[in-house]
């Protein structure tokens, strides 16, 4: 079916802050979508019907049925399967005018330089801490304008960071507004979200992208744009440049691998080849704290306790047992963990480090 660029794009350009010209440099940009999740499938999917002219998507998972709910634009039949490969072709059916490629691969040290080098602007859609980081940097390094969308549970977070004034200096980026990666953040996985909320960010998040190509409006630069769903509400917080921050010298010397282990006690984690170790004692007691009841686990388990609604004061320890509590990531199983430790000094109970994604 012939498709008419004009037809399609109609009520864009007749915006008179796009119109014609700026249809235009949307169809010249190059954008990189990384992370093909909650945020990253809508914005690619209204990036591309917006008229981006080439759309690089970037994942390695797969995927899964606790994805569907909020991740709209992925089907039944699309369960185990690639995601970034999945939401090209899902880009390819809506929108004929953008060119779109994927990588079905993680995103690490040695590749992201590379990977970003090609294109005109970055859009970050992960929802692993450490990863937003290494995107930043890169970004800063290469001059590269990056637009940041985070989520936690009911609030969502944007902003635009990295951008060249007039001058030739930089705006913010994500470090000056969090110098160092936070070690105690669980991610949606272990706390929920809510899918409302997932749209509303990715939208403004393209939102940031149409204007910062088209030159139209006011950018999220200098600050950080916090929504709240519960309330809807919003408001921004302002950011301020730092010179204290060596970019370059933190992209050195990290791995940017997931690090909140290292802020653990030691004498409460049990590692994943100590724990098959002691899997036949009688004695042991699994606890899970997934919030996913239903959610496949690995080995069997004594009980099921969701993260969001446990609570200390009405557990009662069995001093006879031996207690490992299990999460996804090692996070928030070590919050528990530590908590009844807190409660309960005699209580053996340790948290599987890395959670079951690594077991």
């Amino acid at each position: 079916m012939d498709i008419s660029y004009h037809e399609y794009f109609k009520r864009q350009t007749t915006l008179s802050e796009i119109g014609k010209e700026g249809q235009e440099l949307l169809q010249k940009a190059k954008v990189l979508v990384v992370g093909c999740g909650g945020l990253g499938s809508p914005i690619a999917i209204y990036l591309a019907t917006s008229g981006i002219g080439e759309l690089h998507l970037v994942d390695f998972d797969a995927v899964s049925v606790s994805n569907l709910h909020r991740q709209v634009f992925y089907k039944v039949e699309d369960i185990k399967k690639p995601k970034a490969e999945m939401l090209s072709k899902a880009v390819k059916e809506r929108a004929p005018f953008t060119k779109v490629s994927f990588s079905n691969s993680a995103v690490d040290k040695n590749l992201i330089l590379n990977l970003i080098s090609g294109f005109d602007i970055v859009v970050d859609g992960t929802d692993s801490l450490p990863i937003k980081y290494l995107i930043n940097d890169a970004c800063v390094l290469l001059k590269k304008p990056l637009v940041y969308g985070s989520l936690y549970k009911f609030d969502g977070y944007v902003a635009t960071f990295n951008i060249q004034n007039n001058e030739g200096d930089f705006s913010c980026n994500l470090r000056d507004a969090f110098p160092k990666i936070a070690t105690d953040i669980p991610n949606c996985e272990e706390v929920g979200t809510l899918n409302p909320i997932v749209g509303i960010i990715a939208l403004l998040q393209v939102n940031e992208v149409i204007k910062l190509i088209t030159n139209t409006g006011s950018l999220l630069i200098n600050q950080l744009l916090i929504y709240n769903t519960l309330e809807n509400s919003q408001f921004k917080i302002k950011i301020r440049k730092s010179d204290f921050i060596n970019i370059e010298e933190i992209f050195k010397n990290s791995d940017y691998l997931e690090t909140f282990c290292e802020t653990q006690d030691a004498s409460l984690l049990i590692t994943a080849s100590e724990f098959r170790n002691i899997q036949s004692e009688k004695k042991l007691e699994v606890i899970s704290i997934l919030n996913h009841m239903d959610a496949p686990i690995p080995f069997p388990v004594q009980q099921k306790i969701p993260y969001k609604t446990f609570n200390v004061e009405v557990f009662k320890p069995d001093y006879n047992k031996k207690y490992v509590v299990i999460c996804k990531k090692g996070i928030t199983s070590y919050d528990v963990t530590l908590k009844l430790k807190e409660k309960y000094p005699a209580l053996a109970i340790f948290s599987l480090v890395d959670g079951i994604d690594n077991y």
